[in-house]
């Protein structure tokens, strides 16, 4: 079994994947060969949890610096860290299925023995493992399998079966950046549980390149957008967004950590440590899709209400 501890990869897969202009969807090819994960023999799955670590950087739990979180003890607060690192895992399941969706869309019937193809079946290859490895990661947090709200699911069904171009490729961004951001605080956190820090790590080093890839494939759709599709999808991508980002921590992670969930809600809601922390993640993000002239008023006002901006 590898060892349970982050490795430093970060940095060298984000040189690989850092390339500019032509060819870059073979790049991210080589990359993806030199440097990727088999979470089925990287993750410790065998060792018990151990109770005495977090789940997550306290700092990202929604109720830390809140009075609810000082009145907390040590263990609840554990236990709370990881429900929601479970419910973020959960998310991210339910997010990579559409996302599959999108790139399968959008290379249906297009060449495969093309760079750009091959990249998009490698990434849907990685959001297969990424996952199965979130659900067994959430299981053995001792969670259940929690599930977006029914609205968000089938606003997810729509957008998976609509969505196209700079649409598709925005959505993905945004999920994976502000995921990127805190999985980065976590695996670096010695507090945080060892086989957490190895899930994050494996993210963080291969949705880089996913990352990369999406940013191209958004500025390449863009330059055929006229001001009206522009407009629609900057709207269209900002409600994606709130979607995403408030779905991320399902309100019975409360009561599972054996607290009151009408006070965790409430105060979790009202937590503007959290809300800091949120924009802090997204502060990259808002200069990308402002520099492609996607934060419109009537989008501003979704990221706002989502706490991004």
């Amino acid at each position: 079994m590898a060892s349970s501890t982050t490795r430093p990869d970060v940095q060298g897969s984000q040189a690989q994947g850092g390339a500019q202009g032509p060819g870059v969807a073979r790049r991210l090819l080589d990359s993806s060969a030199t440097l990727s994960y088999d979470p089925l023999t990287e993750v410790d799955w065998e060792t018990p949890l151990d109770k005495d670590f977090h789940g997550a950087s306290p700092e990202w739990c929604t109720l830390f610096g809140t009075a609810y979180w000082n009145e907390m003890t040590e263990v609840q607060r554990r236990e709370l860290t990881r429900q929601e690192a479970a419910s973020v895992a959960c998310t991210g399941i339910w997010f990579e299925m559409i996302l599959q969706q999108l790139i399968l869309r959008d290379v249906y019937a297009k060449d495969a023995s093309d760079d750009t193809v091959q990249w998009a079946l490698t990434e849907i290859a990685d959001e297969c493992r990424h996952s199965i490895m979130f659900a067994r990661g959430a299981r053995k947090l001792g969670a259940p399998a929690y599930r977006p709200r029914r609205l968000a699911v089938e606003l997810g069904r729509a957008f998976k079966t609509v969505a196209f171009g700079e649409a598709a490729y925005a959505a993905i961004l945004v999920a994976e950046e502000v995921l990127d951001v805190m999985q980065r605080d976590w695996m670096r956190d010695e507090r945080v549980v060892p086989f957490v820090r190895t899930i994050n790590n494996i993210h963080v080093v291969e949705e880089s390149r996913h990352m990369k890839f999406a940013r191209e494939e958004m500025r390449r759709h863009l330059e055929k957008a006229g001001p009206v599709r522009r407009n629609i999808h900057a709207f269209v991508i900002a409600v994606a967004a709130y979607v995403i980002v408030t779905s991320m921590v399902n309100k019975k992670v409360y009561a599972n950590a054996g607290l009151d969930e009408e006070r965790a809600l409430a105060e979790a809601r009202a937590n503007e440590h959290h809300k800091a922390m949120l924009r802090s993640s997204c502060a990259g993000l808002m200069d990308f899709l402002a520099s492609c002239r996607l934060l419109t008023r009537p989008a501003l006002a979704f990221y706002q209400r989502a706490h991004l901006i």
